[in-house]
């Protein structure tokens, strides 16, 4: 079930800014529809804050994407890049999962929206098909110029722009011309048979004769102003929704048939241009008149039952819902662990089929374990959490211990078959679902309505399926979790647990594991002490993203700490590692910076292989990379590489910063302007703890907190008496 939309939106004007700018981007690029997408600020989705062109309700399913999967807005801002989509196949040839979910012919580009202060985003057009399948270089100077032009008006905002719980809608056109002769067109469209309604850019009902008030059975004065799936809720179902979007997007006559409660079979015939949707409403009948024009038809699409508010999803799975089964699998397949699986269902099925609250849980030791929720109080949740796995006491017992669905409609159906069950939440109605792999229940998940909801059998066709799709993402999901949390405290056992003390030295140091994706990282930090009055601080990163990564990252450890306490110099450190190396056929490369810290001289002798410069703060404050010469990097196989060193001074309150990549890269960005600015943070950061400042200098670079690449961080102050 679609969510109800309050109002079809305003014209853009003077007072929005953003309005304006995305509707003169329709208008000046040609296209069909826009939309401006920003990513939230933990990284983690692309929502749309604004729609043009088309009904926001009609667009539900792409009001968010996740932003770690591979799809052409995301590609768009991550890249920061224009991208182009010509046609549906060449969708399904790029981005095949995401093409798995729209079945509409279509074209689109998306392109960033750069210079934005506070977030990233991404400007989309769209095009019905039949349109040119290569961008003009006048249309993509358009497109751009339209970009830039969003991205002023997002940048002039004093607040950054926030992710709303559904985009508002704005119309391309500043004003809507009166059409002439409109009182001769209205006697002569009344006196038809036929039911005839007019649907705005916003999908409100912007004309109904009386035929189609008749038919419809509501008074035209109730159905002007609102959206048909808002007002006449029998209509509020995807597979409706569905040929809607197909008239919208193919510009071609679409046909269907609906049933209006209790039984009544009404032929609808959906025309769609560039101003909005005629709707042709007559009673159904077996077969055509002689003559009739064709139009293309989806099949029909009933929509059973008795009340009024009752969901539409019955019969045999039609068009609409294989894709939005297709969607969902595919959504599915780019979730990594548990938690994204639970966002999934809550982001995703709890608006398709209209539930308001839902419970995943699996059983551990003969007691339910609750492990995601939405819609629920803490405090319910605390009290189911835990609850015996007894099949006489709850649906979700009886779902975890033989595998079998169970549907409630209302809260006397439940109390019918199982009295014992605790009446503590203000939900009406349940499904409950089990979650099977291989034959077996390894989870329930549980989708609950604020109102009695009579399952139809269409919807529990679908969700049977759709809760087997849930099981094999859920089950994944577990393994993966588990191999995660394995892997790191592997890495972690491989970093130092404790570094030694010095005297005389001050130091602090971060490991950060990146947070998604199920790969460990070589980044690696160590302090070696050498005598009274020296030490040795190295930092580096093997190549790649594994437990070959790790492994070489622990020798790579080993062999510098040998060679450094042998007494070698900086440059003869890396050198002979490098051979090290060598003679294990290493396949990867590391970077890595050495540093020889000779306290008692206050100096520091520094010899980089391929690795990204410290960061230097003198006394007086000044900060800044340090002018290192780089050699290549370790295991790269180059004879006999020169390791060049570089000395500073060490004067008191100096303070040395040495970090990986993973602090300052991010596709499409300079990283040496990212380390400059580092190190204008560091100048500002004052004398703070270096515990402090090493979080201080995190979240600088990284203030969602969310990273794709490891980070480690180490900083090195001396004592002022030392």
């Amino acid at each position: 079930m679609l969510r109800r939309m309050t109002g079809s939106g305003g014209r853009p004007g003077a007072d929005d800014p953003l309005g304006e700018s995305l509707a003169a981007a329709v208008r000046r690029t040609g296209a069909r529809f826009g939309g401006v997408y920003v990513l939230d600020p933990e990284e983690t989705t692309l929502g749309l804050i604004a729609l043009c062109g088309v009904p926001v309700d009609a667009f539900a399913p792409w009001w968010r994407a996740p932003y770690s999967v591979h799809g052409p807005s995301q590609d768009a801002v991550r890249n920061d890049r224009l991208v182009w989509v010509s046609s549906l196949e060449e969708l399904a040839r790029c981005y095949p999962r995401v093409a798995a979910g729209i079945p509409y012919q279509v074209a689109f580009a998306v392109h960033p929206l750069g210079g934005i202060r506070h977030r990233r985003g991404a400007l989309l057009l769209g095009w019905a098909p039949g349109r040119s399948p290569r961008l003009s270089r006048r249309e993509r100077g358009n497109i751009a110029f339209s970009a830039r032009r969003v991205a002023r008006v997002l940048d002039a905002q004093t607040l950054p722009p926030v992710v709303p719980d559904r985009p508002r809608f704005v119309r391309p056109h500043r004003d809507t011309p009166a059409p002439q002769s409109g009182r001769a067109a209205a006697e002569m469209v009344e006196r038809l048979p036929l039911g005839t309604l007019a649907l705005d850019l916003g999908g409100c009902v912007a004309y109904v004769n009386a035929a189609a008030a008749d038919l419809l059975g509501r008074p035209a004065e109730r159905l002007l102003g609102t959206q048909p799936w808002q007002s006449l809720t029998w209509l509020d179902d995807i597979a409706y929704m569905d040929a809607y979007r197909t008239a919208m997007s193919s510009r071609e006559p679409v046909a269907l048939t609906v049933v209006r409660p209790p039984g009544r079979r009404l032929d609808l015939r959906l025309h769609t241009d560039d101003d909005g949707t005629s709707v042709l409403i007559s009673p159904h009948l077996a077969s055509r008149p002689l003559g009739a024009r064709p139009t293309p038809d989806l099949g029909s699409v009933s929509g059973a039952g008795s009340a009024d508010t009752q969901n539409a999803l019955t019969g045999t799975p039609s068009h609409s819902r294989i894709h939005l089964l297709m969607a969902l699998a595919a959504a599915l397949t780019d979730t990594l662990g548990v938690q994204d699986v639970v966002d999934l269902v809550a982001e995703r099925i709890l608006p398709a089929f209209g539930a308001h609250g839902m419970i995943m849980s699996t059983a551990d030791a003969g007691r339910i374990q609750i492990i995601g929720h939405r819609g629920y109080d803490p405090a319910v949740i605390e009290q189911f959490d835990g609850m015996p796995t007894d099949a006489d006491l709850t649906p979700a017992g009886r779902v975890l211990t033989t595998g079998a669905s169970a549907f409630f409609a209302d809260r006397g159906e439940l109390s019918r078959f199982y009295p014992r069950a605790p009446q503590i939440t203000d939900k009406h109605a349940w499904a409950f679902l089990p979650l099977l792999s291989s034959g077996h229940p390894i989870g329930c998940l549980l989708l609950a309505y604020n109102e009695p909801h009579p399952f139809t059998a269409g919807e529990r066709s679908l969700l049977t399926p759709l809760a087997g799709l849930i099981a094999q993402a859920l089950d994944r999901a577990r393994l993966y979790d588990a191999k995660h949390n394995l892997a790191h405290a592997l890495q972690q056992t491989l970093l130092p647990h404790a570094l030694p003390t010095v005297a005389g030295l001050d130091v602090a140091a971060r490991y950060l594991p990146a947070s998604h994706g199920m790969d460990i990282g070589g980044d690696f930090y160590d302090l070696i002490r050498l005598t009274d009055t020296t030490a040795a601080a190295v930092i580096g990163d093997v190549q790649g993203h594994d437990i070959t990564a790790a492994a070489l990252m622990g020798q790579v450890r080993m062999a510098v700490h040998a060679h450094a306490t042998a007494g070698a110099a900086p440059d003869q450190v890396l050198a002979r590692t490098d051979r090290d190396l060598a003679d294990l056929n290493a396949s990867r490369f590391v970077s890595c910076l050495y540093a020889h810290l000779d306290l008692g001289r206050r100096q520091a002798t520094l010899a980089s292989a391929g690795h990204p410069p410290p960061l230097v703060r003198h006394p007086d404050r000044r900060s800044h990379p340090v002018d290192i010469r780089p050699g290549p990097p370790l295991g790269i196989g180059v004879g006999s590489p020169v390791y060049p060193l570089t000395t500073l001074s060490l004067a008191p309150g100096t303070l040395l910063a040495l970090y990986t990549d993973g602090l300052v890269e991010d596709p499409g960005t300079d990283m040496s302007r990212t380390i400059a600015d580092l190190a204008q943070h560091l100048g500002r950061a004052g004398d703070l703890p270096l515990h402090q400042l090493v979080d201080s200098l995190v979240r600088h670079t990284r203030p969602t907190g969310r990273h794709t690449d490891d980070i480690a961080l180490f900083l090195l102050r001396p004592h002022p008496a030392a």
